[in-house]
């Protein structure tokens, strides 16, 4: 089933067609901590600038690229991750993955899936009305 499956879909890594464009056109940059791959273009683009893109180890979700690699995806920087990049400062907080459609989501007060209670209105708050214009 796994070749039958990349030939078909994206959600869990390559297609084929990306595989064979990355094996053909792709040059390895690097990899980071979660087993994602990092491509550059060999050739630049008439602009100047080289393509660049990730084949996701897993479920393909971008929200799961770190910062550093985030910034050389981009264009941002030119410097690989690890060559002369500044390491991260004890303050800064570990990136999250995208929590849309888990239990961890975040829901607001008044929410369904946190109760669907809210807070009663105050009396600052006028219904718009057509007539009152």
């Amino acid at each position: 089933m796994g070749v039958f499956k990349n030939i078909f879909t994206w959600w869990e890594g390559q297609t084929f067609g990306t595989w064979l464009h990355t094996q053909t056109r792709g040059v390895r940059v690097g990899e980071d901590a979660d087993g994602n791959v990092y491509y550059q273009a060999r050739k630049p683009e008439p602009a100047g600038y080289y393509r660049r893109w990730v084949a996701y180890k897993g479920n393909n979700d971008a929200s799961r690229i770190p910062p550093e690699w985030f910034g050389w995806l981009h264009n941002t920087h030119d410097a690989v991750p690890g060559d002369g990049i500044a390491e991260a400062h004890a303050w800064e907080a570990a990136p999250l993955p995208n929590l849309t459609g888990t239990p961890l989501a975040y829901r607001p007060k008044g929410a369904l899936e946190s109760g669907g209670k809210r807070a009663a209105a105050t009396g600052d708050y006028e219904a718009w009305s057509p007539d009152a214009a």
